[in-house]
């Protein structure tokens, strides 16, 4: 395992958002969802694909609180622009189970 410093990891903006808008995304080669995150007034809402179809369904993450990573460059990912990642983790059947903060917190609060 690659260690990295303090100050690397102090460059990756890990926040908390809230999903706002979960759909279908249809044009995937996997299946996955189209996520509108709101990570407050500071950083306002961003679009992310996210490949969570076997764990969760569209209406149950409206108001779920994920965590994300908001500044890496946009993706380009089939006709989406991907402009945070949703983090989550591979369970033993290898599907994703979102990585949420276990109590509510402020919109945009970073990962410390």
């Amino acid at each position: 395992m690659e260690t990295i410093t303090f100050d690397d990891f102090l460059k990756v903006e890990i926040r908390v958002g809230r999903v706002v808008s979960a759909v279908v995304f249809k044009e995937a080669r996997k299946p996955a969802y189209v996520l509108q995150v709101d990570f407050g007034a500071e950083i306002g809402v961003k679009k992310s694909s996210a490949q969570i179809t076997a764990l969760y369904q569209p209406d149950e993450l409206i108001g779920k609180l994920v965590v994300g990573v908001v500044n890496f460059p946009r993706k380009q990912v089939g006709p989406l622009m991907s402009e945070c990642l949703v983090t989550g983790f591979h369970n033993e059947q290898g599907d994703v189970a979102l990585c949420v903060p276990d109590r509510v917190v402020p919109l945009g609060t970073r990962l410390l």
